[in-house]
């Protein structure tokens, strides 16, 4: 199936690239996921101490509303970012075809966005940052499996079969993700993997998948 370029997918994709290239390359790493991460206790307190690194060399920190969008460009290592940007340009690109550039970005942001709430909620007081792509990229993964799964027949009203469909994803991915957080209990840090992130940029993605693609081909 020879796709439409997937221009929003390759811009998210090469920034996201870049703003890990320049942190890398200017060993400024901690202080960018300290500056620009999503840090809960900033919501929910105000104050965060910051890093002694942070102290020293006057660094500020992101306005908190832009760091759920900040968060997605920073990353904890080559393989974080690797993994990340794989199935984002393979399951982007698909998606985008299907309900544009201008849904693709709304899908992202949006999806940036309610991963963040969903951490917040898993620990409002939590004094580190959240950072990478990974909830953002849920929400990709989202939509791309409401559009382009299996649909399953379960009931013969399409409108309850799309209900059943979006469901039965959601049941999987929740449970996919509580296996993983259980694989990594106690790992510094739950392991690193912000479990409630990756569900709630999952359920907008199913949430969104529709109405984006509605949206694409009405305003066409």
């Amino acid at each position: 199936m020879q796709l439409p370029p997937a221009r929003a997918t390759l811009t998210i994709l090469g920034a996201t690239v870049a703003a890990w290239l320049l942190a890398t390359a200017t060993g400024m790493d901690d202080i960018a996921a300290y500056a620009g991460g999503f840090i809960p206790a900033r919501f929910s307190a105000d104050v965060v101490p910051p890093t002694l690194e942070m102290a020293v060399r006057g660094y500020g920190f992101v306005p908190k509303w832009l760091t759920p969008l900040t968060a997605t460009l920073l990353h904890g290592g080559f393989i974080h970012i690797a993994f990340n940007m794989l199935i984002l340009g393979f399951c982007g690109r698909f998606v985008e075809a299907a309900i544009g550039a201008r849904g693709m970005v709304i899908l992202y942001v949006v999806g940036a966005y309610v991963a963040a709430f969903g951490h917040y909620l898993a620990g409002p007081t939590q004094p580190w940052p959240m950072i990478g792509a990974s909830g953002a990229v849920s929400a990709v993964i989202g939509a791309y499996a409401l559009l382009y799964g299996e649909k399953r027949r379960t009931f013969a009203n399409r409108r309850l079969n799309q209900l059943a469909n979006a469901l039965w994803l959601a049941a999987a991915w929740v449970l996919l993700q509580l296996m993983v957080g259980l694989a990594s209990w106690g790992g510094e840090g739950g392991g690193g993997i912000a479990i409630a992130a990756h569900i709630g940029g999952y359920f907008a993605g199913l949430a969104l998948a529709q109405p984006l693609l509605l949206l694409r081909y009405r305003r066409a």
